[in-house]
């Protein structure tokens, strides 16, 4: 096989990317913008030694799933995989995909409850991040193309809110007016790096971030009361100094330029403030949906000890709190911990204790202490669950083990690890949260 070589394929599976997957000469061959089902023509554009690299010279006969992209830019940004295919057919990929990673990654056979798609596939975001950068002398903003960082220029995005667009376009012409530069990450000059905005799902209220290299607050002088008076639901204007040459979004210090420093929501009955920082599920609506699996997994009946590992902000263990009579929450992070016990304190959760630790250190010095929880939630972040809070979650020999995963393939991993030491996977969800993305969350209820 040699590159720009043309075969005929067809497209017989989907990686957790979002990208297919044909085999030509016996060797695999991945082709982005294709569908399971879709007969081609493949140029190779690259070729390894056990795999190699493709794109559509012509389409021969698509897929029954197939449809013509809603989004200009789709092809060229890197957000979303799967607006070339139904939301049926998106939401069939994603629960194969959560089952493949089950049986191939944890040889686990359990009951693959039906995948629970989305009322939306458009505008369910309550958060943007967009990078800034100068297009014919103007500030433009949008997202990164895939793999890289040159920007793909968009002023509205599809899975952001209509009004997120309406604000860009007031306030870009206002910060060029007020001299603001577009940072530039090659020569590390300029100004604004990101534009971030928060929106409150249900008290719709709206926080702006400026992400800059350096402060600009002296040079947007009015401008701030000025969108404030424009889009009233905008309460809060911040700005996030980032001086650093890195790929980290946010700066170590926020501050505030108008309003307030933070915004209210509600989530799955928790109240809570969001602060520029803090974590928040960027879809709402479906992560409440979500909470409310891992609360019937969980079968709470009012006296449980609950265990809350990778806590953050506290917010499944506390829309749980009134089913228990303890919850305790573990997060390594000291802002998001804080947040959590401001959060416990908001919804008068008395029954709720926060320890700021690292989950596997936390887990051995409970399990120390003779804890033994009657259910222990794990919500890890995507690389999985440490060996040391697996073990030590196992010693604590909880009745009911609830994971939430962003990230199948470790799921699978960890709960082959919790089933080595007596736990059986029962049931397994998948839950799409990222209509659109080749994202997908799943919950995994183990029992011992």
């Amino acid at each position: 096989m040699q590159k720009n070589e043309i075969y005929e394929a067809e497209i017989t599976g989907m990686t957790a990317e979002g990208t297919g997957v044909c085999r030509i000469g016996g060797m695999a061959v991945f082709v982005p913008m294709t569908a399971i089902g879709d007969r081609l023509n493949v140029r190779i554009v690259k070729v390894l030694k056990r795999y190699a690299f493709g794109i559509i010279a012509e389409l021969l006969r698509p897929a029954e799933g197939r449809c013509e992209p809603d989004c200009p830019v789709f092809r060229q940004c890197g957000g979303c995989a799967f607006r070339h295919v139904t939301y049926e057919t998106e939401l069939q990929y994603k629960a194969q995909l959560v089952e493949d990673a089950f049986l191939r990654i944890g040889g686990i056979d359990a009951v693959y409850e039906p995948i629970l798609g989305d009322t939306r596939r458009t505008g369910y975001r309550n958060k943007a991040q967009y990078p800034v950068t100068m297009q014919d002398n103007h500030l433009m903003c949008g997202f990164y193309a895939r793999h890289s960082h040159r920007i793909v220029p968009t002023k509205h995005c599809l899975l952001q809110p209509a009004l997120f667009s309406e604000v860009l376009g007031e306030m870009l012409p206002m910060l060029e007016q007020c001299g603001v530069t577009a940072y530039d990450e090659t020569s590390h000059t300029g100004e604004l790096r990101h534009i971030y905005f928060r929106q409150g799902y249900h008290s719709e209220e709206m926080m702006l971030c400026l992400v800059v290299r350096h402060s600009v607050r002296n040079k947007i002088g009015s401008m701030a009361d000025r969108l404030m008076q424009k889009f009233p639901m905008i309460v809060s204007i911040v700005e996030s100094v980032n001086p650093e040459k890195t790929n980290v979004i946010m700066g170590k210090t926020v501050t505030t330029l108008a309003g307030k420093h933070t915004i209210p929501d509600r989530i799955a009955g928790v109240e809570v403030e969001l602060s520029p920082q803090a974590f928040y599920q960027v879809n709402t609506a479906q992560a409440e949906h979500l909470y409310a699996i891992a609360r019937d997994y969980a079968g709470l009946h009012g006296e449980e000890v609950l265990l809350d590992l990778y806590c953050g902000a506290g917010t499944i263990g506390l829309s749980m709190a009134d089913g228990v009579s303890r919850l305790i929450g573990v997060e390594v992070v000291p802002e998001a911990v804080e947040n959590a016990k401001a959060n416990a304190e908001r919804n008068h959760a008395v029954n709720a204790t926060f320890l700021c630790s690292d989950a596997g250190a936390a887990s051995v010095h409970l399990q120390q202490q003779g804890l033994m929880p009657d259910v222990i939630v794990l919500d890890p972040p995507r690389k999985g669950c440490d060996e040391t809070t697996l073990q030590a979650v196992a010693c604590m020999q909880p009745s009911r083990i609830v994971m939430i995963s962003c990230d199948p393939a470790t799921a699978a991993r960890d709960c082959a690890k919790l089933a080595a030491s007596g736990y059986a996977v029962k049931k397994v969800r998948a839950v799409d949260l990222f209509p659109g993305t080749a994202h997908v969350e799943c919950v995994v209820l183990l029992s011992g």
